[in-house]
């Protein structure tokens, strides 16, 4: 699934290419990815047409298209899910094979919404230009100028769960995804394991700054690709992920210390660590 990296790399194409040209016309293919637009794929498309994205704003993994006539203030909010994407065509391109949602922009380019596995989706927020109200629950992400690291440090603290599972808790903090935690934790040396509660203030603080730099070098290579699902609104594949130290790398020499990369289930997903980097922590005798 795409992660904020991802997500933003995706929102940074829309913003270049997509603002300030009015939407013709909209065909929505399959009803499925607007099923979160109660009204109907009609009246998705029918709203839509005619008004202008003048915005592309996100928040964590949601990034939304603010829409003309700011006293409405409505948007278009776009969750990817595990294959969605925003492509920028030109007319005559041939369909994309999972082509959902085709927008023309009037301007001899269309942008399309593409998704094989269909858990992404489109929807218009009404009053959502600024923060969609449907989103407004998520947490700012560590990459967002507001965020408060020391309330995060707070947080965490005073939670007993594992502080993997904190690092997904999109109520806690958004936008770091299973790649990007297990990255963050084994840069910082913690097991995923290890109860919030149970780390130092420097402890946090590390792991934060950590965080923010994996993922603002996984950025800054257009994001982690492991297949044709992730790509820009231009086609192109982020790269980072010949940068990885521990996702993914079961079996592999961890890159400190030489011990082998190891892989346990974690959330109907997996997590990787390095057993002598990350120690797991000792369990309570009862």
């Amino acid at each position: 699934m795409p992660e904020l990296p991802e997500v933003e790399v995706v929102r940074r194409g829309l913003e270049s290419h997509v603002l300030q040209r009015p939407i013709a016309h909209v065909e929505v293919l399959h009803e499925r990815p607007v099923r979160r637009h109660l009204a109907g794929p009609e009246d998705f498309a029918d709203v839509l047409t005619g008004r202008t994205f003048v915005a592309a704003r996100r928040r964590g993994k949601y990034l939304w298209l603010a829409l003309d006539d700011p006293a409405q203030g409505d948007a278009m909010l776009v969750h990817l899910g595990m294959s969605g994407q925003m492509l920028v065509q030109t007319p005559d391109a041939p369909a994309e094979r999972h082509l959902r949602v085709r927008f023309d922009l009037g301007d001899g380019s269309e942008l399309r919404f593409v998704d094989q596995r269909m858990f992404g989706g489109l929807a218009v927020s009404v009053g959502g230009a600024i923060v969609p109200p449907e989103i407004a629950h998520i947490a700012l992400d560590p990459l967002d100028s507001a965020f408060d690291d020391e309330t995060f440090v707070a947080k965490v603290r005073r939670s007993a769960s594992g502080i993997k599972r904190i690092l997904l808790n999109q109520t806690v903090v958004s936008g770091v995804g299973n790649i990007y935690a297990d990255e963050g934790l084994w840069r910082a040396r913690i097991h995923g394991e290890r109860p919030g509660s149970a780390l130092t203030r420097p402890q946090v603080r590390l792991l934060l700054e950590e965080v923010r730099a994996v993922m603002t070098s996984a950025l800054a290579q257009g994001g982690t690709s492991f297949d044709a699902l992730y790509v820009n609104v231009n086609g192109e594949s982020g790269y980072f992920d010949r940068s990885l130290d521990a996702y993914g790398q079961e079996g592999r020499a961890c890159a400190r210390c030489g011990t082998a990369i190891r892989r346990v289930a974690f959330m109907n997903r997996s997590s990787y660590f390095c057993p002598h980097c990350q120690p797991a922590p000792r369990r309570r005798r009862t």
